[in-house]
């Protein structure tokens, strides 16, 4: 590289500009302040940013106070938006795939309030109200709506270590319903506030082990309808379970382990015809209704030969009862039900959005998170209300709706209409439906949630993703479901703060042949600039890691000044910061870089900041800490840095030889 050459003169500033910034005069670009602005305006533009990034007032602009109006009800009512344009054509599709679901829905409903330990019929009830809430506001064309594995596996699991229903059955539906009602309030308070970036938390490598121990628990727990067990453990780790399993081996009933291996099986297979080939999905659809029609005959049949396999027994007929009256906000429990809604209202938020986004994804629409969220939130509130536990968007049911040819959440009303017409005129079917037929539809649903493909990519491209993944899978499996899960968020948190409080720096070297400086370390052919060393710096500079940026940089400088001095190289007389990637700076950062550049003049080196960032600069103008850099110490590009400096300094005489 020729450190003499020709620069381009650029005078993208005023020449009035002196705070401090790089002058024109030596042919170098200016640094430029950014447009003046107040702090009102600057808090403004920062709140737009953090809670409407998506701007959704913008269809508002320019509108006739009529259109204002019509745009308003689309907003909050989407029904109002595909509603004029829905036809025959629509509607065949969404009967189609309303149906298809609504025979996945009735037997999971049922499975998923055993799961969370209520009665069968809150299940079914949850896949009726619901539904028809979420038609009217919810985005999603192909979000399928009710209870799911994972909501109903932590409901169940929380309140059954401090009630059990079978002790205490008034009081476990109070504080399911409440629950219900606390996880609804706070979705919708979520949207409304605008704080979805919250559930970001919950990265997809904590979800994916969650997941998995919570399906392994799920599992071995289903065993017990499996293999017709009556006394069985109410604790959800792995040990109680498979111990009191193994303890209750006397009540084993090989004709509830014979059915219920072979339907186990018969609901396996189908689900995996399904997946080798997606035009085949009604197979897997259809099979747990399949299943539960075929074994309730058989249980039917066989009912006067044998007791040993036990069945749901009575459900009450007719649509979902008010539970205003059951609503709970007093007494030494309110801080269990407060927990539980919380948590269970995050986890089912969680897989609500991602499922409408991924289906949304797959269609080219967009589908608003901080609207779905309001949408879930209000749908669970009325949930509450009537009967109904937590619900959300379920993948399984979803991926079917979608394969069945949805187009819009008629389907849902569709399925809510089969539901209706189970609950008025169908339930004495189900008395003799057995609970095997219940476990294994659970088994089979939740088992799809064990990804360890995912796992595997997960050690190959972040070994501490694997690691959160793994202590949220053992943390489910031996100590608890909700302990599981804060163990890993607790993970993924901490590995923001790593790479906050020790982000990456390099040492840049020049690419011949280009104006581009790049690392080292990374690339064989960049090559040093005698007397300079370049560092980039990869994150903000805060409080939390000015000390530790201030430590590096010396220590670079040291093993800089002993590779030239062991390599007889010129000494270093300048520090170049690259700070392209400083995207902000706080007053604790601005102090280190003066204590900086401080400390270098000491040992006479120079320290020269190149390209930095509108606001970075803004603060270091306020600050006047630019006064102190003097005209040569700002840069627009390091490439002009070394250029520009390099050419102030005087060649060194050679020496006199000895005569």
């Amino acid at each position: 590289m020729n450190l003499n050459s020709i620069k381009v003169e650029y005078n993208a500033c005023d020449d009035k500009d002196d705070n401090g910034a790089s002058s024109s005069s030596g042919g170098v670009h200016k640094v430029c302040m950014p447009p003046h602005r107040t702090t009102f305006q600057k808090l403004q533009q920062r709140l737009s940013e953090i809670f409407f990034p998506d701007n959704p007032l913008h269809r508002f602009k320019n509108q006739t106070g009529l259109r204002k109006f019509v745009l308003g009800l689309q907003f909050f009512f989407p029904i109002f938006e595909w509603g004029p344009k829905y036809n025959l054509s629509l509607l065949r599709s969404d009967i189609i795939s309303g149906i298809t679901i609504a025979s996945l829905s009735i037997p999971q409903g049922i499975s998923y309030a055993k799961l969370a330990n209520l009665p069968p019929i809150i299940g079914l009830y949850s896949s009726f109200v619901p539904p028809l809430i979420y038609s009217l506001l919810g985005s999603s064309r192909h979000l399928a709506v009710g209870p799911v594995s994972i909501a109903s596996l932590v409901m169940g699991t929380m309140l059954s270590q401090v009630v059990q229903y079978s002790k205490e059955p008034t009081l476990y539906l109070q504080l399911a319903f409440t629950s219900t009602l606390f996880a609804g309030l706070l979705q919708a308070a979520m949207g409304f506030f605008r704080l979805g970036f919250i559930i970001d938390f919950l990265s997809k490598a904590t979800l994916l082990g969650f997941m998995a121990g919570a399906a392994v628990i799920v599992s071995l727990q289903q065993l017990k309808g499996l293999l017709g067990i009556v006394h069985f453990t109410n604790k959800m780790q792995i040990i109680p379970v498979l111990t009191s399993v193994f303890t209750h081996k006397d009540e084993w009933s090989w004709q509830t382990v014979l059915m219920g291996v072979c339907f186990l099986i018969f609901l396996l297979t189908t689900r995996q015809i399904s997946a080798r080939n997606p035009k085949l999905f009604w197979i897997s659809a259809a099979a747990p209704l399949v299943s539960v029609i075929l074994s309730t005959v058989i249980a039917y049949s066989i009912k006067s030969h044998t007791h040993a396999i036990q069945t749901i027994g009575h459900l009450p007929k007719g649509i979902n009862p008010p539970s205003v009256n059951m609503l709970h906000f007093g007494g030494p429990h309110l801080a269990l039900a407060l927990k539980v809604g919380i948590i269970t209202g995050i986890l089912a938020l969680t897989e609500g959005i991602a499922v409408g986004r991924t289906f949304a994804a797959m269609q080219n629409y967009q589908v608003d998170g901080n609207k779905e969220m309001i949408a879930l939130g209000l749908m669970n509130m009325v949930g509450s209300c009537s009967s109904c536990f937590v619900t959300t968007g379920s993948f399984s049911r979803s991926a079917v709706s979608y394969n069945a040819g949805g187009k819009t959440v008629v389907s849902n009303i569709v399925m809510a209409a089969t539901v209706l017409i189970t609950l008025l005129f169908l339930m004495p079917l189900f008395h003799f439906t057995p609970n095997l037929i219940l476990a294994a539809i659970i088994i089979t649903a939740v088992i799809g949630l064990i990804d360890y493909q995912a796992a595997f990519r997960l050690w190959k491209v972040d070994k501490l993703d694997c690691v959160a993944c793994l202590s949220s899978f053992f943390g489910v499996l031996f100590i608890s479901v909700p302990i599981g899960l804060a163990i890993a968020v607790g993970i993924s948190v901490f590995k923001i703060l790593l790479h906050v409080t020790r982000p990456n720096t390099n040492v840049l070297g020049y690419i011949p042949s280009t104006r581009s400086f790049q690392s080292i370390s990374r690339y064989s052919t960049a090559v040093r600039i005698p007397s300079f060393l370049i560092i980039a710096v990869e994150a903000p500079f805060y409080f939390a890691n000015s000390t530790y940026l201030q430590e590096r940089t010396f220590r670079w400088i040291r093993e800089e000044e002993e590779r030239v001095k062991a390599n007889n190289e010129p000494a270093i007389k300048c520090v170049i910061i690259d700070m392209t990637a400083v995207t902000a700076i706080d007053t604790s950062g601005i102090d280190t870089i003066c204590e900086l550049r401080r400390l270098l003049e000491k040992r006479s080196l120079k320290l020269v900041l190149a390209n930095p960032v509108g606001n970075v600069m803004e603060k270091l103008f306020n600050s006047n800490s630019l006064e102190a850099f003097g005209l040569d110490g700002l840069y627009l590009t390091v490439s002009e840095a070394v250029d520009d400096i390099s050419s102030s300094w005087k060649p060194e005489k050679p020496e006199k030889p000895e005569p």
